[in-house]
């Protein structure tokens, strides 16, 4: 990648990063939360849903759909956080127990990965989930589809 391209897309996510760190958007990485329900409330401030990544550390569609689709829409102001299949960190959970990321990817459920996952208010799923890749082409789109939906329910 051309080193000045690079240095560009690493001021840029230096200017957005909003209150994470700028190595971390520099990196390429989505904010991990420290609660769930402290991530949703924020959220459900703005009149938006909470986004879910679910993703497995090394796994290249994950890479795909983090640095494709879910960082650009976090940049431009999504609220999206991300939880790992085998990442022992701790995390609150909805009702504010203890756990970890790991146990929450099972605790909701999630057998795939990447899954992508819409929340509302009381830490309801609001959209249907994207689980896996699908055909880049058309990745956007279903993206999109589901955020439309999710938005029409958290502003309903």
């Amino acid at each position: 990648m051309n080193p000045t391209w690079r240095r560009r897309e690493w001021l840029l996510g230096v200017g957005l990063a909003g209150t994470l760190p700028a190595a971390l958007a520099a990196e390429g990485a989505l904010p991990v939360p420290s609660s769930m329900a402290g991530a949703l409330a924020a959220a459900l401030a703005r009149r938006e849903p909470l986004v879910v990544m679910a993703s497995l550390a090394g796994c290249p569609f994950c890479r795909i759909v983090r640095e494709h689709y879910l960082l650009p829409a976090w940049r431009e102001g999504m609220a999206v956080v991300q939880i790992d299949f085998r990442d022992p960190r701790p995390v609150r959970d909805w009702e504010g127990r203890v756990t970890t990321q790991g146990a929450l990817v099972k605790e909701l459920g999630v057998t795939v990965a990447p899954t992508v996952l819409f929340f509302g208010r009381a830490g309801r799923e609001v959209a249907e989930r994207l689980s896996g890749s699908y055909i880049s082409d058309f990745y956007g789109a279903y993206l999109d589809q589901r955020m439309a939906q999710a938005r029409a329910a958290v502003r309903a």
